[in-house]
Protein backbone atom coordinates (compact mmCIF):
# COMPACT_ATOMS: atom_id res chain seq x y z
CA UNK A 1 0.00 0.00 0.00
CA UNK A 2 1.35 3.33 -0.83
CA UNK A 3 1.01 5.80 2.23
CA UNK A 4 1.41 9.61 1.42
CA UNK A 5 1.10 12.05 3.83
CA UNK A 6 1.78 15.82 4.33
CA UNK A 7 4.48 16.19 7.76
CA UNK A 8 4.12 18.81 10.38
CA UNK A 9 7.18 20.28 8.93
CA UNK A 10 5.70 21.05 5.63
CA UNK A 11 7.46 18.25 3.70
CA UNK A 12 5.36 15.96 1.88
CA UNK A 13 6.50 12.39 2.23
CA UNK A 14 5.28 9.38 0.53
CA UNK A 15 6.19 5.46 0.78
CA UNK A 16 5.65 2.09 0.38
CA UNK A 17 6.63 -1.24 2.24
CA UNK A 18 7.15 -3.70 -0.10
CA UNK A 19 8.03 -7.34 1.73
CA UNK A 20 10.75 -9.50 1.14
CA UNK A 21 13.23 -7.13 0.32
CA UNK A 22 16.22 -6.50 2.67
CA UNK A 23 17.06 -3.30 1.50
CA UNK A 24 15.14 0.26 1.98
CA UNK A 25 15.67 2.82 -0.81
CA UNK A 26 14.65 6.72 0.33
CA UNK A 27 15.18 9.94 -1.83
CA UNK A 28 15.13 13.32 -1.12
CA UNK A 29 13.34 15.52 -4.19
CA UNK A 30 13.58 19.17 -4.37
CA UNK A 31 11.96 21.62 -7.07
CA UNK A 32 15.30 23.02 -7.66
CA UNK A 33 16.66 22.57 -11.33
CA UNK A 34 17.97 24.37 -14.81
CA UNK A 35 13.89 25.93 -15.47
CA UNK A 36 14.03 27.25 -11.89
CA UNK A 37 17.28 29.25 -12.52
CA UNK A 38 17.67 33.03 -14.20
CA UNK A 39 20.62 33.41 -16.49
CA UNK A 40 23.29 34.75 -13.92
CA UNK A 41 22.05 31.44 -11.60
CA UNK A 42 22.78 29.29 -14.74
CA UNK A 43 24.26 25.99 -12.48
CA UNK A 44 23.23 26.57 -9.91
CA UNK A 45 21.50 24.05 -9.22
CA UNK A 46 23.89 21.20 -9.84
CA UNK A 47 26.64 23.49 -8.17
CA UNK A 48 24.74 22.69 -5.05
CA UNK A 49 24.38 19.27 -5.77
CA UNK A 50 28.18 19.00 -5.67
CA UNK A 51 28.67 21.49 -2.60
CA UNK A 52 26.41 19.40 -0.05
CA UNK A 53 29.01 16.17 0.02
CA UNK A 54 32.14 18.33 0.83
CA UNK A 55 30.41 18.74 4.66
CA UNK A 56 27.74 19.85 6.71
CA UNK A 57 27.74 21.31 10.29
CA UNK A 58 27.80 17.92 11.66
CA UNK A 59 29.97 15.68 8.92
CA UNK A 60 33.11 16.22 7.24
CA UNK A 61 32.93 14.77 3.85
CA UNK A 62 35.51 11.80 4.59
CA UNK A 63 32.46 11.15 7.69
CA UNK A 64 29.65 11.00 5.01
CA UNK A 65 31.58 8.55 2.95
CA UNK A 66 32.82 6.50 5.77
CA UNK A 67 29.54 6.26 7.77
CA UNK A 68 27.78 5.29 4.91
CA UNK A 69 30.14 2.26 3.69
CA UNK A 70 30.46 1.62 7.31
CA UNK A 71 26.95 0.05 6.95
CA UNK A 72 27.81 -1.38 3.18
CA UNK A 73 25.25 1.02 1.92
CA UNK A 74 25.53 4.01 -0.50
CA UNK A 75 24.66 7.60 -0.89
CA UNK A 76 24.33 9.79 -3.91
CA UNK A 77 22.58 12.65 -6.12
CA UNK A 78 21.55 14.21 -9.36
CA UNK A 79 20.61 17.40 -10.77
CA UNK A 80 17.85 17.12 -13.75
CA UNK A 81 15.91 19.68 -15.97
CA UNK A 82 13.20 20.08 -13.32
CA UNK A 83 14.64 18.82 -9.84
CA UNK A 84 17.23 18.04 -7.57
CA UNK A 85 16.99 14.09 -6.11
CA UNK A 86 19.57 13.32 -3.33
CA UNK A 87 18.97 9.14 -2.46
CA UNK A 88 20.39 6.10 -0.26
CA UNK A 89 20.02 3.12 -0.20
CA UNK A 90 20.64 0.81 3.07
CA UNK A 91 19.59 -2.32 4.95
CA UNK A 92 15.96 -2.05 6.79
CA UNK A 93 17.88 -1.87 10.05
CA UNK A 94 19.59 1.49 8.86
CA UNK A 95 16.77 3.76 7.85
CA UNK A 96 17.16 6.54 10.62
CA UNK A 97 20.90 6.32 9.21
CA UNK A 98 19.88 7.19 5.67
CA UNK A 99 17.44 9.96 6.74
CA UNK A 100 19.67 11.67 9.31
CA UNK A 101 22.47 11.51 6.66
CA UNK A 102 20.13 12.88 3.55
CA UNK A 103 18.33 15.49 6.07
CA UNK A 104 22.08 16.50 6.81
CA UNK A 105 23.33 17.08 3.21
CA UNK A 106 19.91 18.63 2.15
CA UNK A 107 19.11 21.26 4.98
CA UNK A 108 22.62 21.42 6.78
CA UNK A 109 25.76 21.40 3.99
CA UNK A 110 28.68 23.84 5.60
CA UNK A 111 29.68 25.37 2.05
CA UNK A 112 32.69 26.23 3.02
CA UNK A 113 34.32 29.27 0.87
CA UNK A 114 37.41 27.15 0.60
CA UNK A 115 35.42 24.30 -0.87
CA UNK A 116 33.52 26.57 -2.89
CA UNK A 117 36.13 27.65 -4.86
CA UNK A 118 37.32 24.26 -5.36
CA UNK A 119 34.42 22.75 -6.37
CA UNK A 120 34.39 25.84 -9.32
CA UNK A 121 37.28 23.59 -10.99
CA UNK A 122 35.92 20.16 -10.75
CA UNK A 123 32.14 21.61 -12.34
CA UNK A 124 34.21 23.10 -15.30
CA UNK A 125 36.01 19.95 -15.76
CA UNK A 126 32.75 18.12 -15.73
CA UNK A 127 31.36 20.75 -18.33
CA UNK A 128 34.73 20.21 -20.67
CA UNK A 129 33.74 16.51 -20.08
CA UNK A 130 30.34 17.02 -21.53
CA UNK A 131 31.61 18.62 -24.15
CA UNK A 132 34.17 16.56 -24.89
CA UNK A 133 31.32 13.55 -25.43
CA UNK A 134 29.73 13.88 -28.26
CA UNK A 135 26.50 11.75 -28.01
CA UNK A 136 25.67 13.48 -24.87
CA UNK A 137 26.66 17.05 -27.03
CA UNK A 138 24.14 16.28 -29.44
CA UNK A 139 21.42 15.57 -26.82
CA UNK A 140 22.29 18.85 -24.89
CA UNK A 141 22.25 20.38 -28.77
CA UNK A 142 18.93 19.54 -29.07
CA UNK A 143 17.64 20.56 -26.02
CA UNK A 144 18.49 23.90 -26.55
CA UNK A 145 17.52 24.15 -30.20
CA UNK A 146 14.37 22.28 -29.84
CA UNK A 147 13.17 24.74 -26.73
CA UNK A 148 15.09 27.90 -28.19
CA UNK A 149 14.24 31.11 -25.42
CA UNK A 150 12.20 28.57 -23.12
CA UNK A 151 13.81 28.04 -19.65
CA UNK A 152 14.01 24.28 -20.86
CA UNK A 153 16.73 24.90 -23.13
CA UNK A 154 19.12 26.19 -20.27
CA UNK A 155 21.96 23.76 -19.33
CA UNK A 156 22.00 21.72 -16.14
CA UNK A 157 25.49 22.09 -15.68
CA UNK A 158 25.59 26.05 -16.68
CA UNK A 159 28.76 27.62 -18.12
CA UNK A 160 32.40 28.09 -17.22
CA UNK A 161 31.39 31.54 -16.75
CA UNK A 162 28.38 31.32 -14.61
CA UNK A 163 30.23 28.82 -12.87
CA UNK A 164 33.15 30.74 -11.81
CA UNK A 165 30.84 33.29 -10.78
CA UNK A 166 29.34 31.86 -8.02
CA UNK A 167 29.32 33.45 -4.46
CA UNK A 168 28.62 31.97 -0.96
CA UNK A 169 26.09 35.10 -1.12
CA UNK A 170 24.23 33.38 -3.82
CA UNK A 171 24.05 29.52 -3.46
CA UNK A 172 22.65 30.89 0.47
CA UNK A 173 19.66 33.08 -1.45
CA UNK A 174 18.91 30.47 -3.83
CA UNK A 175 18.76 27.63 -1.45
CA UNK A 176 16.64 30.20 0.70
CA UNK A 177 14.29 30.34 -2.27
CA UNK A 178 13.98 26.57 -3.59
CA UNK A 179 15.52 24.42 -0.47
CA UNK A 180 11.99 24.80 1.73
CA UNK A 181 9.59 21.91 3.05
CA UNK A 182 6.82 22.75 0.90
CA UNK A 183 9.45 22.60 -2.19
CA UNK A 184 10.53 18.76 -0.84
CA UNK A 185 9.10 15.29 -1.29
CA UNK A 186 10.50 12.10 0.47
CA UNK A 187 10.20 8.67 -0.88
CA UNK A 188 10.92 5.89 0.66
CA UNK A 189 10.41 1.90 -0.35
CA UNK A 190 11.17 -1.41 0.85
CA UNK A 191 11.99 -3.07 4.19
CA UNK A 192 10.56 -0.62 6.92
CA UNK A 193 8.17 -0.18 9.35
CA UNK A 194 5.74 3.49 8.64
CA UNK A 195 5.86 4.23 12.41
CA UNK A 196 9.97 4.01 12.24
CA UNK A 197 9.97 6.00 9.33
CA UNK A 198 7.89 9.17 10.30
CA UNK A 199 9.94 9.09 13.72
CA UNK A 200 13.01 9.24 11.25
CA UNK A 201 12.09 12.09 8.97
CA UNK A 202 9.67 13.86 11.55
CA UNK A 203 12.55 15.68 13.40
CA UNK A 204 14.58 16.44 10.52
CA UNK A 205 13.80 17.96 6.90
CA UNK A 206 12.54 21.49 8.94
CA UNK A 207 14.73 23.97 7.12
CA UNK A 208 13.46 27.08 7.08
CA UNK A 209 13.81 29.91 3.61
CA UNK A 210 11.38 32.75 2.29
CA UNK A 211 10.49 30.67 -0.98
CA UNK A 212 10.40 31.91 -4.27
CA UNK A 213 7.52 33.84 -5.51
CA UNK A 214 8.52 34.14 -9.09
CA UNK A 215 6.17 32.49 -11.55
CA UNK A 216 8.07 30.54 -14.02
CA UNK A 217 7.51 31.20 -17.78
CA UNK A 218 5.81 28.50 -19.87
CA UNK A 219 7.92 26.52 -21.86
CA UNK A 220 7.47 26.23 -25.20
CA UNK A 221 8.92 23.87 -28.25
CA UNK A 222 9.72 26.13 -31.34
CA UNK A 223 7.34 26.08 -33.83
CA UNK A 224 9.67 26.25 -37.46
CA UNK A 225 12.54 23.92 -37.91
CA UNK A 226 15.62 24.52 -36.88
CA UNK A 227 18.86 23.06 -37.55
CA UNK A 228 22.18 23.54 -35.45
CA UNK A 229 25.87 21.62 -36.47
CA UNK A 230 28.55 21.36 -34.08
CA UNK A 231 32.20 20.79 -35.67
CA UNK A 232 34.31 18.76 -33.90
CA UNK A 233 37.10 16.53 -35.35
CA UNK A 234 35.98 12.98 -34.50
CA UNK A 235 35.27 10.13 -35.89
CA UNK A 236 31.63 9.92 -36.02
CA UNK A 237 28.66 12.35 -37.00
CA UNK A 238 26.33 12.06 -34.00
CA UNK A 239 22.75 12.92 -34.91
CA UNK A 240 19.81 14.36 -33.17
CA UNK A 241 16.50 15.02 -34.85
CA UNK A 242 13.46 16.14 -32.44
CA UNK A 243 9.87 16.42 -32.82
CA UNK A 244 7.07 17.73 -30.21
CA UNK A 245 6.46 15.49 -27.50
CA UNK A 246 3.73 15.53 -24.44
CA UNK A 247 4.01 16.36 -20.67
CA UNK A 248 4.31 13.23 -18.58
CA UNK A 249 0.88 13.01 -17.03
CA UNK A 250 -1.36 12.57 -20.35
CA UNK A 251 -3.23 9.66 -22.22
CA UNK A 252 -0.64 10.87 -25.48
CA UNK A 253 2.11 10.07 -23.29
CA UNK A 254 1.39 6.51 -23.10
CA UNK A 255 0.44 6.51 -26.82
CA UNK A 256 3.78 7.96 -27.77
CA UNK A 257 5.26 5.29 -25.77
CA UNK A 258 4.12 2.38 -27.40
CA UNK A 259 5.26 4.17 -30.73
CA UNK A 260 8.42 4.59 -29.45
CA UNK A 261 8.49 1.23 -29.28
CA UNK A 262 8.17 0.14 -32.19
CA UNK A 263 9.95 3.40 -33.72
CA UNK A 264 13.09 2.70 -32.37
CA UNK A 265 12.83 2.28 -28.39
CA UNK A 266 14.17 -1.47 -28.74
CA UNK A 267 16.16 -4.10 -30.62
CA UNK A 268 13.22 -5.08 -32.64
CA UNK A 269 12.18 -1.53 -33.32
CA UNK A 270 12.05 -0.27 -37.23
CA UNK A 271 15.01 2.43 -37.05
CA UNK A 272 17.29 -0.64 -35.38
CA UNK A 273 16.56 -3.14 -38.06
CA UNK A 274 16.57 -0.94 -40.98
CA UNK A 275 19.71 1.13 -39.83
CA UNK A 276 21.93 -1.00 -38.13
CA UNK A 277 20.99 -4.60 -39.09
CA UNK A 278 19.78 -4.19 -42.25
CA UNK A 279 22.08 -1.17 -43.70
CA UNK A 280 25.02 -1.65 -40.83
CA UNK A 281 25.46 2.04 -40.73
CA UNK A 282 25.01 2.65 -37.18
CA UNK A 283 26.03 0.37 -33.84
CA UNK A 284 23.68 2.89 -31.73
CA UNK A 285 20.36 4.10 -33.01
CA UNK A 286 17.56 4.61 -30.87
CA UNK A 287 14.33 6.99 -29.98
CA UNK A 288 13.12 8.25 -26.90
CA UNK A 289 10.26 10.50 -25.42
CA UNK A 290 11.27 12.85 -23.05
CA UNK A 291 8.55 14.46 -20.70
CA UNK A 292 8.24 17.74 -18.12
CA UNK A 293 5.80 19.42 -16.16
CA UNK A 294 4.10 21.81 -18.82
CA UNK A 295 5.79 20.13 -22.62
CA UNK A 296 7.70 17.11 -23.86
CA UNK A 297 9.53 15.95 -27.02
CA UNK A 298 10.78 12.94 -29.04
CA UNK A 299 14.09 11.93 -29.94
CA UNK A 300 15.73 10.07 -32.55
CA UNK A 301 19.20 9.37 -32.20
CA UNK A 302 22.02 7.58 -34.61
CA UNK A 303 25.92 7.84 -34.66
CA UNK A 304 27.78 7.34 -38.10
CA UNK A 305 30.59 8.16 -40.16
CA UNK A 306 30.55 11.38 -41.77
CA UNK A 307 30.34 9.76 -45.09
CA UNK A 308 27.22 8.23 -44.16
CA UNK A 309 25.36 11.08 -42.28
CA UNK A 310 23.13 11.71 -44.96
CA UNK A 311 22.03 8.57 -45.91
CA UNK A 312 21.00 7.74 -42.23
CA UNK A 313 19.48 10.67 -41.82
CA UNK A 314 17.76 9.61 -45.39
CA UNK A 315 16.68 6.44 -43.73
CA UNK A 316 15.39 8.01 -40.51
CA UNK A 317 13.44 10.28 -42.23
CA UNK A 318 11.95 7.40 -44.38
CA UNK A 319 10.85 5.42 -41.65
CA UNK A 320 9.22 8.31 -40.37
CA UNK A 321 7.56 9.02 -43.45
CA UNK A 322 6.56 5.21 -43.44
CA UNK A 323 4.57 5.63 -40.09
CA UNK A 324 2.93 8.86 -41.15
CA UNK A 325 1.44 7.44 -44.12
CA UNK A 326 0.89 3.79 -42.84
CA UNK A 327 1.03 3.60 -39.10
CA UNK A 328 2.83 1.13 -37.35
CA UNK A 329 1.66 -2.27 -37.73
CA UNK A 330 -0.69 -4.90 -35.16
CA UNK A 331 2.09 -6.58 -34.55
CA UNK A 332 4.34 -3.75 -33.53
CA UNK A 333 1.30 -2.53 -31.11
CA UNK A 334 0.84 -5.88 -29.40
CA UNK A 335 4.72 -5.97 -28.75
CA UNK A 336 5.34 -2.27 -28.18
CA UNK A 337 2.47 -2.67 -25.40
CA UNK A 338 3.71 -6.10 -23.71
CA UNK A 339 7.30 -4.29 -23.73
CA UNK A 340 5.77 -1.46 -21.72
CA UNK A 341 3.94 -3.80 -18.95
CA UNK A 342 7.17 -6.20 -19.19
CA UNK A 343 9.37 -3.41 -18.22
CA UNK A 344 7.59 -1.45 -15.83
CA UNK A 345 6.43 -4.88 -14.00
CA UNK A 346 10.21 -5.62 -13.73
CA UNK A 347 11.48 -2.65 -12.62
CA UNK A 348 9.27 -2.85 -9.22
CA UNK A 349 11.68 -5.80 -8.70
CA UNK A 350 14.18 -2.20 -7.04
CA UNK A 351 13.45 -1.17 -4.14
CA UNK A 352 15.22 2.02 -6.00
CA UNK A 353 13.42 1.96 -8.69
CA UNK A 354 10.18 2.21 -7.04
CA UNK A 355 11.36 4.83 -4.78
CA UNK A 356 12.34 7.04 -7.55
CA UNK A 357 8.72 6.49 -9.34
CA UNK A 358 7.29 7.69 -6.11
CA UNK A 359 9.22 10.75 -5.50
CA UNK A 360 8.75 11.63 -9.28
CA UNK A 361 5.41 10.79 -9.25
CA UNK A 362 4.25 12.84 -6.18
CA UNK A 363 6.61 16.01 -7.17
CA UNK A 364 4.61 16.01 -10.57
CA UNK A 365 1.12 15.89 -8.02
CA UNK A 366 -0.05 12.33 -9.56
CA UNK A 367 0.82 8.77 -8.28
CA UNK A 368 -0.22 5.61 -9.64
CA UNK A 369 -0.95 2.48 -8.30
CA UNK A 370 0.81 -0.26 -9.78
CA UNK A 371 -3.06 -1.61 -11.15
CA UNK A 372 -4.03 2.20 -12.51
CA UNK A 373 -0.11 1.94 -14.47
CA UNK A 374 -0.90 -1.39 -16.17
CA UNK A 375 -4.56 -0.42 -16.76
CA UNK A 376 -3.46 3.04 -18.73
CA UNK A 377 -0.94 0.79 -20.41
CA UNK A 378 -3.35 -1.55 -21.28
CA UNK A 379 -5.99 1.23 -22.65
CA UNK A 380 -3.67 2.14 -25.04
CA UNK A 381 -5.65 1.55 -28.38
CA UNK A 382 -4.37 1.46 -32.24
CA UNK A 383 -6.30 4.26 -32.74
CA UNK A 384 -4.90 6.54 -30.43
CA UNK A 385 -1.08 5.99 -31.51
CA UNK A 386 -2.28 6.64 -34.98
CA UNK A 387 -4.13 10.05 -33.53
CA UNK A 388 -0.71 11.09 -32.07
CA UNK A 389 1.58 10.31 -35.08
CA UNK A 390 0.57 13.45 -36.90
CA UNK A 391 1.12 15.53 -33.61
CA UNK A 392 4.60 14.24 -33.19
CA UNK A 393 6.26 13.30 -36.11
CA UNK A 394 5.81 16.50 -37.61
CA UNK A 395 8.58 17.36 -40.05
CA UNK A 396 7.73 21.01 -40.15
CA UNK A 397 8.38 21.43 -36.49
CA UNK A 398 11.63 19.02 -36.28
CA UNK A 399 14.57 20.68 -34.75
CA UNK A 400 17.98 19.03 -35.84
CA UNK A 401 21.17 18.59 -34.04
CA UNK A 402 24.50 17.05 -35.29
CA UNK A 403 28.36 16.87 -33.87
CA UNK A 404 31.09 15.75 -35.75
CA UNK A 405 33.09 16.60 -38.54
CA UNK A 406 29.23 18.02 -40.11
CA UNK A 407 31.06 21.13 -41.86
CA UNK A 408 31.84 18.58 -44.93
CA UNK A 409 28.92 17.32 -45.26
CA UNK A 410 26.07 19.82 -43.69
CA UNK A 411 24.96 21.40 -47.03
CA UNK A 412 24.24 17.84 -47.95
CA UNK A 413 22.44 16.70 -44.81
CA UNK A 414 20.78 20.15 -44.45
CA UNK A 415 19.20 19.44 -47.77
CA UNK A 416 17.47 16.50 -46.56
CA UNK A 417 16.75 17.60 -43.34
CA UNK A 418 14.99 20.62 -44.54
CA UNK A 419 12.92 19.46 -47.80
CA UNK A 420 11.86 16.65 -45.11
Amino acid sequence: MIVRETLPNGVKLIAQEMTGFRSVSMAVWIQAGSVYESGAESGISHFIEHMVFKGTERRSAADIAAQMDAVGGSINAYTAKECTCFYAKVLGENIDLAADMLSDIACCPRLDPADIEREKGVVCEEILMLEDDPEDLAHETLSAVIYGDSPLARPILGTQDTVRAFTRDDILSYMDKRYIPRNMVISCAGNFKMEELRAAVNKRFDRRGRGDSRILPKNELIREKRFRAVEKDIEQVHICLGFPGFPGDTEEQFALLVLNNALGGSMSSRLFQKIREEHGMAYSVYSYPTSYSDTGYFTLYAGTGEKQAAKVVELMLREIESVKKNGITKEEFARSKQQLKGNYLLGLESTASRSSSLGRGELRGRIYTDEELIRRIEGVTMESVEAVIPRVLDTERMAGAFVGRINKRETEVKRIFETA
